[in-house]
C-alpha cells in the first residue's frame, strides 16, 4: 500500500494525536510519536512532518501505512 498523498487529511487527524493509536513495533516510529505529543508546533507541521517521515520509511512501514486511513 502507498502513502497518502500529503493532502489527505490522515494527516491532520494523525498530527491532532491519532498518531498514538498506530500500532507499530519500529522504534523509530515509536520515538517520532513520542516527540510529536510533546512538540508545541502547530498541526499543520506536525502533519507534514509525520508525511515525510513515512514516505521516507515506506518500505519498511508496510503494516503502519496500512492503518494511516483508518485513524
Amino acid at each position: 500500500m502507498a502513502v497518502p498523498a500529503p493532502n489527505h487529511p490522515c494527516w491532520q487527524r494523525l498530527a491532532a494525536g491519532g498518531l498514538s493509536r498506530i500500532k507499530t513495533q519500529h522504534l523509530g516510529t515509536q520515538f517520532m510519536t513520542k516527540r510529536l505529543e510533546r512538540s508545541t508546533d502547530p498541526v499543520s507541521q506536525k502533519a507534514a512532518e509525520i508525511h515525510a517521515f513515512f514516505a521516507k520509511w515506506e518500505r519498511v512501514l508496510g503494516q503502519e501505512i496500512q492503518q494511516l486511513t483508518s485513524v
